[in-house]
This record gives C-alpha cells, structure tokens and sequence, in this order.
C-alpha cells in the first residue's frame, strides 16, 4: 500500500540506498588497518560498521566503538589516512544499484514539485563527488553528509534543515511539514531519523544494513529501488533489466 499523506519532500541515505559502496569502504577500511600495522578484518564485519559515519566507522574497525582510545592524535592519523585512501579509490567498485536511475525518473516525472535531496553520514564531498560521478546529482536539491552539521543521524537536525530549505523552494506554496516527508534508507539510523523528525520512512532491505531494519520498524520496506515508485503511490511505466 502507497504511504500516506503523499510526499512533498523525499531524502535518501545514499550508501547502501542509492549505491553499493561496500567493496571500496572495506578496502579503504583494510587499507588504513594495514598501514597501522594491524591485522586486516573480514568484509563482512567491516560492512557492519557502516551507517554512523567516517570516524566512527574507523573507531569499530579499531575495535573502539565507544571511545576508550585516549590517543587522539592517533585516531585523527587513521581518519586521514582512512580519507585519503578513500578519496582515490571511492570509485574503483562502487556502482548505483539497479533500478535506481530508472525509478528514480519515474518519480521525478509523477511528482515535478517534489524535491528530492541527499542526506548521509557519510563525509559530504565523497558523497557529492560520487552523486556526480554517476549522474545522481541531477536529481537532488541538496547533498548533506555527516560533516555538514554539528550532529549526525540519527539526529534530526539534517532532516529538518532539509524541510526548513524545501519550502524555501516554493515559498508561496503551502508548508512542506514532517509528516509530508519520507526518508528512505537501508539502516535503522535512517528509520530513527525519520522518527525523531516526525517523517514517514521506506526501508530498504537489499542495503548494507537490512539486519537492522527489523527493531526499528520502518513504515514500508522496498527490496528493490523498483518497489520506490509503488509505495510512492506512482504506477511505474519504466521497464527495468
């Protein structure tokens, strides 16, 4: 069943949701454990790690999820070298998942006056550069990352700063409110984000982090990009390969 009311403001996460990033985020990870001298982990652990940002990412990966490494500058060193790796190799395997581009048109053409933006844990100039790389970009308003704002998700200050420049789009145009938008994503930080603004969110089990969908329980689950436009309340016309 289509979600309701219909939406005046779609925000996606971006790795995970509109692309698979996963091999060069594992290699990058792998990459700054081996330059540290430590031993590399498996892809899938790595992958799990994935959702709440650069630093954080890097934290778990050296086994610090909750901060007990006192070495700052240590941590900076991996972040960097982390960053710059990245930054070189961020497109060696990472490809939009199937059905995006199409769907993603789809909904464009149902919805003309529904801005469609970026909001991601990720460091924003990878993900802007990335959007771009593939043509994404043409599509979305605005690309936040998780350096955009003083907090992350599941913070709700990106989403609502989002809605807040939405309507600034179309000022004569009744208010775009929480409750008219739809966060899409394929972890629970994005389903809390959605929560905590008072959106509606669409979660996306062929991501990075579908275990984690279950606990919190988002409004409508698409397995395919191509589930989008349904549960958009769009009868999509695209023909999909």
């Amino acid at each position: 069943m289509p979600l309701e009311p219909a939406p005046r403001l779609l925000v996606f996460d971006l790795d995970g949701t509109l692309i698979d990033s996963r091999i060069d985020l594992c290699n990058s990870v792998n990459a700054t454990l081996s330059h540290l001298g430590r031993a590399t982990l498996p892809e899938a652990v790595i992958a799990s790690y994935i959702g709440d940002g650069a630093s954080m990412l890097i934290r778990r990966a050296l086994g610090d999820p909750s901060g007990d490494i006192q070495d700052e500058d240590y941590l900076a060193s991996a972040l960097t070298y982390f960053l710059d790796y990245y930054r070189i190799h961020k497109l060696d395997f990472t490809y939009v998942y199937p059905g995006v581009i199409e769907s993603l048109e789809t909904i464009l053409a149902a919805f003309p006056n529904v801005p469609m933006a970026v909001l991601t844990n990720k460091p924003v100039n990878p993900s802007r550069d990335i959007c771009a790389h593939f043509s994404l970009d043409r599509f979305f308003f605005q690309n936040y990352g998780g350096n955009s704002f003083h907090t992350k998700k599941p913070d709700p200050h990106g989403l609502l700063t989002l809605i807040a420049e939405a309507n600034a789009l179309h000022p004569a145009a009744s208010p775009i409110t929480s409750a008219h938008t739809i966060m899409i994503g394929d972890s629970d930080v994005d389903i809390l984000t959605a929560r905590n603004c008072g959106a509606q969110s669409i979660g996306c089990t062929f991501g990075l982090a579908p275990h984690t969908l279950a606990v919190a329980q988002p409004d409508a689950l698409a397995h395919s990009p191509r589930d989008w436009p349904t549960l958009l309340g769009v009868a999509s016309t695209a023909t999909f390969i």
